[in-house]
């Protein structure tokens, strides 16, 4: 059965400017939903409204029937996000963070195999031990996709993901989208880069000053 990601009059304001004019969409399973838009346009607030980082001024959010405030729980098992700015506890190594996300996740049976295998796809395998704060602003964003990448999800949103990649970072980032769309998994992303855009995009909305189009 195809997930349902579905989005009823999404708004957000800050006292009286609005900063996300009021949006419904429905995501397409296995398909890559591109979001462009300049800077201070609204991308990354619509985001963090979609994901519960921030909460919305009205509307709501819910996948597979399950709302982002009613059925918390049940949401989060499904939905994730990578933010442009990915953010670690101190105390954690890169290696302890993928630990903690499989177990809180229940998912820890074959870890070393999966954990290892992803890293080395990401090119972290050697930076494991170290802790996320030390690593450069690209591992960092990795790290942030390695978290989303060793748990299950139907839904995945992330937040300019090429922002700080090299090349060779953003062909394997367009290699595991097109694997995620061949798993039928929903995917929405933000970014500036349009030939990134162009490639992947099946989907493509654009926002201006908070308003949502789709293009």
């Amino acid at each position: 059965m195809k997930s349902k990601f579905i989005i009823s009059e999404l708004s957000k304001k800050y006292d009286s400017f609005l900063v996300l004019a009021p949006v419904s969409l429905e995501l397409d399973t296995g398909k890559i939903t591109t979001l462009c838009g300049p800077n201070g346009s609204g991308k990354t607030t619509f985001l963090s409204c979609l994901s519960g980082l921030i909460r919305p001024t009205s509307g709501a959010v819910s996948v597979d029937g399950f709302d982002l405030y009613k059925n918390e729980v049940e949401f989060h098992r499904r939905v994730v996000f990578v933010p442009d700015v990915p953010h670690f506890y101190l105390e954690l190594t890169a290696w302890e963070h993928l630990q903690f996300v499989a177990m809180a996740n229940g998912i820890i049976e074959d870890f070393d195999q999966r954990a290892k295998a992803l890293l080395e796809k990401l090119d972290l395998w050697e930076a494991r031990n170290l802790f996320p704060h030390n690593y450069s602003r690209g591992m960092r964003l990795k790290m942030g996709l390695a978290l989303a990448l060793i748990r299950p999800f139907t839904v995945i949103l992330l937040d300019e993901p090429t922002s700080a990649l090299d090349s060779t970072g953003v062909e394997m980032l367009i290699n595991e989208l097109c694997l995620l769309r061949e798993q039928e998994k929903t995917i929405l992303l933000s970014s500036h880069d349009s030939v990134f855009i162009n490639q992947l995009g099946d989907n493509k909305l654009k926002i201006h000053h908070g308003l949502i189009e789709i293009e």
